[in-house]
């Protein structure tokens, strides 16, 4: 910045005496900042007292940081800053960093800067962070002060004009919030003799509005933009309303600079802490599913990019302190996007990249259109006033590259993808593989068997040979791996098809520390087995730092597990588990009946000595957890429910889309198999019921026709004795009784019984009996 204030004379002869075309690249950016803006040499006071102002704060940073930080207290009162959709990336980072820095701190030296000061202590001079959010939350952020959501133009306008300071962010947002930052800066505009105090407008654009900016020099391509292209920016397609708020922005500011004073910062891609733009290709290295992280297109461009805090500290410095109006936030990195993917798939996943086809990235759901033209941008760009101006404790002041292991730590830290690793022992048909598999399942691990990954072990190497050759790699690149694996054939074949203990250890233990066992976590069930073993497996390396303090044993951070789960169950139970095996289960395995009860008298033999593998583990201090297996629990149910007691919630990134896609399946498969069950229920019980009914109806009609045939049967055997009666007896009864009617006398039965006796008819011999 030393030619801004040259005399013209000086500059004249600069340029007479050497094309600007041939000048080193820093130098050429100089000399177009004098050449392109010929007012700034008639400022030399101003910059004069800039330097003055430089020299005043070189020579404060020898004083007493304290007193210092005092008088810039005294200095900078309190502000109120108003940012918008605060629970987004951008806007929330940026007030988080805010909300802890004092004001005016960043007119402070940075010796001073890396004290305890720049942290807020007193409410008289913070930063108060207020904004709107984009949608209901449950939690209110910790470094907001109020919230706002649904407000009206009428509300939105009074907690402006309550505002210090006023940052709007449109680097990736929707249209409606460029619209709302248009209004807001033209309503403030318009309102400035209403302000109770000079107030800061702030817009976070994008580089995306110099997507199509051609250098000066079309012969040189390497020649980088600076700030002072900016009235030359050509935007691209899809960021020509970013393009036009920064331009009414730039000018609204230029009226009345004491009162309402507006900057535009050009944010390049902005990556670290939970990751934005490039957090695609973060997750795909991190989650391990793909062998290799896509690179679309040849990945030849070169990406403009800043570290989200590092953008927070651009905007810390424009709201302390500055001259100029439009500013770009980029580091000083000139990687392309190939460089960028590379070093995250190397630093998280599986280390292979893979260019395919450029229109492959729209059948990718998780981006965004806006994040598709950002990884697409092709711009040289150097940020030459904050870089001299500014006072920034820089995060990743060399790129994302350069900076990539800081980087994955933040991705990790700020996500919450922690690996769980967890040991799972007992005794042999316990059920340590079925509980195995349900954590896995889970929280989304790694399930960790001694034989399968011995087989896959080999699998790997031998297909690593077939590569090598297939490559012509040199010999001694290919060498290694082909005697590791003759290596290891010749010793299964030696101890019939089993490794020796230091071949296993060895392999477990690059099993535990590949990218996916260190990225999501790992079940190692049933593994090690003895104390021995577990401290061989576990054994810190050698370059790891050791506390000769500590009276625990050293041992590897990375893969030690942080649970571990003793299933145990009597011998009884076992016994009985094993021998109610299905034949052509067991059969060949280590469940039969001639292999079974060896192992298990074995476990119980090694698990009462006074070293075992659970007191490894107690005097790493990570005590194991004694979990009973019975026949109540047959679907381990209370067994997950102790496991997730203590491990906790998952560590991951949870159900992917398709993860919950095919849960929905399952659970519209499962409804419909139950609608199917209620369905055949219910046809079954009408079908009872009808035929109950008809077996009902024909008990009935059996019922009366049975009645009816009695009653025939009994018609038919009284015809001879009525028959009888009518022709013998009844007659002369008959006439008895009206002779009683007639006389009436005192004693009608004697009457009666003298009356038969009288006139007894002759009865023929053949009576019925």
């Amino acid at each position: 910045m030393l030619l801004l204030i040259m005399p013209d004379e000086q500059i004249k002869l600069f340029m007479t005496q050497k094309s600007p075309f041939s000048l080193p690249k820093r130098e050429m950016n100089q000399f177009r900042i004098a050449e392109s803006t010929p007012k700034l040499t008639n400022l030399e006071p101003e910059f004069e007292e800039s330097t003055l102002h430089e020299s005043t704060r070189c020579s404060c940073a020898a004083t007493d940081p304290n007193k210092i930080m005092a008088a810039e207290t005294e200095q900078h009162p309190s502000k109120r800053v108003f940012i918008n959709n605060l629970d987004q990336y951008t806007s929330k980072y940026i007030g988080k960093f805010l909300a802890s820095c004092v004001v005016g701190a960043s007119d402070v030296s940075e010796q001073v800067q890396d004290e305890p000061a720049n942290e807020s202590s007193s409410q008289e001079s913070v930063y108060q962070i207020v904004g709107t959010i984009s949608g209901k939350t449950e939690d209110k952020s910790s470094f907001a002060v109020e919230e706002y959501t649904n407000l009206t133009r009428e509300d939105l306008f009074r907690h402006l004009m309550e505002s210090d300071v006023v940052v709007y962010n449109v680097y990736n947002e929707r249209t409606d919030q460029i619209e709302e930052a248009s209004w807001a800066v033209s309503a403030l505009h318009k309102d400035i003799d209403a302000f109770p105090r000079p107030k800061t407008f702030i817009l976070i654009s994008s580089v995306m509005t110099w997507a199509l900016t051609k250098t000066l020099d079309p012969d040189d391509p390497e020649i980088r933009l600076t700030e002072w292209d900016y009235r030359r920016r050509k935007p691209h397609g899809n960021f020509k309303d970013q393009a036009a708020v920064e331009k009414l922005v730039v000018k609204l500011g230029k009226s009345n600079q004491s009162q309402f004073s507006t900057y535009v910062v050009a944010s390049g891609l902005q990556y670290g802490m939970g990751e934005q733009a490039f957090h695609f290709f973060f997750k795909t290295a991190w989650l391990g599913e793909e062998r290799e992280v896509p690179i679309f297109g040849d990945g030849s461009n070169i990406v403009p990019a800043i570290h989200i805090r590092d953008l927070a500290g651009i905007v810390q410095n424009v709201i302390d302190h500055t001259d100029a109006q439009y500013f770009l936030a980029v580091d000083e990195s000139q990687n392309t996007i190939a460089d960028i993917i590379s070093a995250i798939a190397v630093a998280l996943g599986p280390g292979k990249t893979q260019n395919v086809p450029k229109e492959d990235v729209f059948l990718t759901e998780e981006l965004t259109q806006a994040e598709i033209d950002h990884l697409f941008v092709n711009l040289q760009m150097e940020a030459i006033f904050l870089t001299d101006n500014f006072t920034i404790n820089w995060v990743s002041k060399k790129g994302i590259v350069e900076n990539i292991d800081h980087v994955v730590e933040e991705y990790k830290l700020t996500r919450g993808l922690l690996p769980v690793r967890i040991c799972l022992l007992g005794p042999p048909a316990v059920g340590k593989s079925t509980v195995a598999e349900k954590i896995c399942k889970h929280y989304k691990l790694h399930h960790v068997k001694l034989d399968e990954t011995i087989v896959e072990t080999l699998a790997n190497l031998e297909s690593r040979v077939h590569v090598e050759e297939a490559e012509n790699k040199a010999e001694d690149e290919s060498r290694g791996t082909r005697e590791l694996l003759e290596t290891l054939t010749k010793d299964l074949e030696r101890n019939g098809g089993r490794l020796d203990e230091q071949y296993v250890l060895q392999i477990m233990k690059d099993k535990l520390k590949t990218k996916a066992c260190r990225n999501q976590g790992f079940v190692l069930d049933g593994f090690p087995t003895s104390y021995d073993q577990a401290k061989e497996l576990f054994c810190a390396e050698d370059d790891q730092a050791r506390d000769v303090r500590s009276k625990i044993p050293p041992y590897d951070k990375e893969t030690v597990p942080e649970f571990v789960f003793s299933l145990d169950a009597t011998d009884e139970f076992l016994e009985e588990r094993v021998l109610n095996l299905p034949e052509s289960v067991a059969q060949g395995t280590s469940h039969s009946v001639e292999k079974y009860f060896p192992r298990l008298a074995a476990f119980r033999k090694n698990n009462s000595e006074d070293e075992t593998v659970l007191k490894y583990f107690d005097e790493l201090e990570i005590h194991p957890e004694r979990i009973e297996i019975n026949n109540d629990d047959v679907e381990n149910v209370l067994v997950m429910e102790k496991v997730m007691e203590s491990v906790g919630k998952a560590r991951n990134y949870g159900p992917t889309t398709k993860d919950l896609e095919e849960e929905l399946r399952q659970v519209e498969i499962r409804l419909k198999e139950k609608e199917a069950a209620h369905q055949a229920e219910a046809k079954r019980r009408k079908e009872e019921e009808e035929q109950r009914a008809q077996q009902h109806e024909e008990w009935i009609r059996c019922l009366e026709e049975e009645r009816r045939q009695e009653e025939a049967l009994l018609m038919a055997e009284s015809t001879p004795l009525r028959h009888y009666l009518m022709t013998s007896v009844l007659p002369t009864v008959i006439r008895g009784c009206l002779e009683i009617c007639e006389l009436r006398p005192d004693d009608p039965f004697e009457f009666l019984a003298e009356y038969l006796l009288k006139n007894k008819p002759e009865v023929q011999s053949n009576t019925p009996a």
